[in-house]
């Protein structure tokens, strides 16, 4: 790898590709998106979801975690089909209507569906970024996915995008290593568990926020399929920013793409009123 000052700057079109992942990592919550689904503010009742729904969610987020990475580890193989993300969110919508009729209780069963669904979308749009799913360390960096959206809940996490990649890296390649030496995943090793948590508790955040929709009137409204859709668009436009990074990462290498992302997302902060209240 080049020295740090002699690292090439990115091209105009690179530099565009890198400008709209920023916009898709560091963009508004789920809750914001529900919002705008519904067409005025939810406001603060998408955040206060009582503590033993707070325990449920938080069982069905690490079991649909275990599911994908068994998926992970065992299924995911590489294809030259293009990306199927419209399929993926069509059969999330429908999951969603049906776990929207079974409520909380239907949610150990829906979820865990759901979220395959959403890594097979997830595997699709890194393949299309020329990941190689054949690869162990991609497919864990699908699964990874699924714990960038706490970034966005406010005050729930002060890890960023980068942050985060670097605890991920630490936990799946413990994970890795445990996998290559024993061929299959078990999740009651501690190094998997440490990664299965990690990934299922900040997921388990943003599962808070979908669930917590269906207790405001103008959100649940719209129903299950419709919010599943909006869950399942979010992830994907998440997959698309994380996996466009590692593209330009291994064209420039890590740390340029780093320093730029950097700049570029502080550039695109919204500026705070001197006299607003931290």
């Amino acid at each position: 790898m080049m020295p740090a000052d002699l690292t090439p700057p990115l091209s105009a079109k690179h530099l565009e590709t890198l400008t709209r992942a920023v916009g898709r990592l560091e963009k508004a919550s789920l809750a914001k998106h529900l919002a705008d689904l519904a067409g005025r503010p939810v406001g603060k009742a998408l955040m206060s979801v009582p503590q033993p729904l707070k325990s449920k969610l938080d069982q069905a987020a690490e079991k649909a975690i275990l599911r994908c990475l068994d998926v992970a580890v065992k299924s995911l193989k590489p294809t030259k089909k293009p990306p199927m993300t419209r399929v993926a969110t069509m059969l999330a919508g429908f999951s969603g209507g049906v776990g929207g009729l079974l409520g909380v209780a239907g949610l150990p069963v829906e979820l865990p569906f759901t979220t395959i669904l959403m890594l097979r979308a997830i595997a699709d749009i890194g393949r299309h970024q020329g990941e190689d799913l054949s690869k162990l360390e991609a497919r864990l960096a699908c699964i990874e996915v699924f714990a960038l959206g706490a970034g966005a809940i406010k005050n729930q996490t002060a890890l960023g995008y980068y942050a985060s990649r670097a605890l991920f890296a630490r936990l799946s390649g413990e994970a890795m290593n445990f996998f290559v030496e024993r061929g299959v995943a078990n999740a009651s090793a501690p190094v998997v568990q440490r990664f299965v948590s990690e990934v299922a508790a900040r997921f388990g955040l943003v599962v808070s926020e979908r669930v917590a929709a269906s207790a405001v009137p103008v959100v649940g409204a719209l129903g299950g399929a419709a919010v599943n859709a909006v869950f399942m668009n979010y992830f994907q436009e998440l997959a698309r920013g994380h996996f466009a990074v590692r593209r330009l990462e291994r064209i420039y290498g890590a740390e340029a793409v780093k320093r730029e992302y950097e700049r570029l997302a502080e550039e695109a902060a919204p500026v705070r009123d001197p006299g607003e209240p931290d």
